[in-house]
């Protein structure tokens, strides 16, 4: 389980096919400027679970600040992960501890399906990202809800029928890939796990 605030964006060192499947490497270093311990200090264990690019993905080797994760199929078919090269930024946060805040809100990692960026505007104050997500996905979105997109906890600024909007303040455009993104570029897309649980149960009521 994550909170949807991006630790850092990190970069891919690696990529390396295996079959269906495929091995992706990451340089988790630019986590140290956050890290509570030295510099000896493993960042991830084996086995732990990391967001990637909003994709929860299991450590499956480790070699020093570089984590090797193992993507299924399904997971490069659904996601954006099919895509990247090695030199690409992606997203990354560990995975919460009880105890932990929650500054966003909560996110599996489980990502839905992918969107088109429309458009990518600079305005006075803010920019504002908006993303065509077609009309599935926008029925699960609550206007002023939330969504994490490729990983990062946002607010819906604007909800339509296929698509929504949301603002990106200095911070996040610094501290995640968003501010790199351009239209037609595509995301990954979660909608607010628990609205969407609460749909589900009001719809099977019916």
């Amino acid at each position: 389980m994550f909170s949807g605030i991006v630790e850092r964006a990190c970069t891919v060192a690696a990529v390396r096919e295996s079959g269906a499947a495929r091995r992706l490497v990451v340089d988790l270093a630019p986590l140290r400027s956050g890290a509570d311990g030295g510099p000896a200090e493993p960042l991830v264990g084996l086995g732990a679970s990391v967001a990637v690019a909003g994709c929860c993905l299991t450590v499956a080797a480790l070699e020093g600040d570089r984590a090797g994760f193992d993507v299924v199929a399904e997971s490069l078919a659904r996601t954006t992960l099919g895509a990247l090269a090695a030199g690409a930024r992606v997203n990354v946060e560990r995975s919460l501890r009880f105890g932990d805040r929650v500054d966003g809100h909560l996110v599996s990692g489980h990502v839905e399906t992918t969107g088109v960026v429309a458009a990518l505007d600079e305005r006075p104050g803010d920019t504002r990202l908006s993303v065509r997500c077609g009309a599935d996905f926008a029925r699960l979105l609550l206007p002023k809800g939330s969504v994490a997109v490729d990983g990062v906890s946002l607010t819906l600024a604007a909800l339509g029928e296929d698509g929504f909007q949301v603002a990106l303040v200095p911070h996040t455009l610094q501290r995640t890939t968003l501010g790199e993104l351009r239209a037609g570029g595509r995301v990954n897309l979660e909608p607010d796990l628990i609205g969407r649980w609460v749909l589900a149960a009001v719809e099977r009521s019916r």
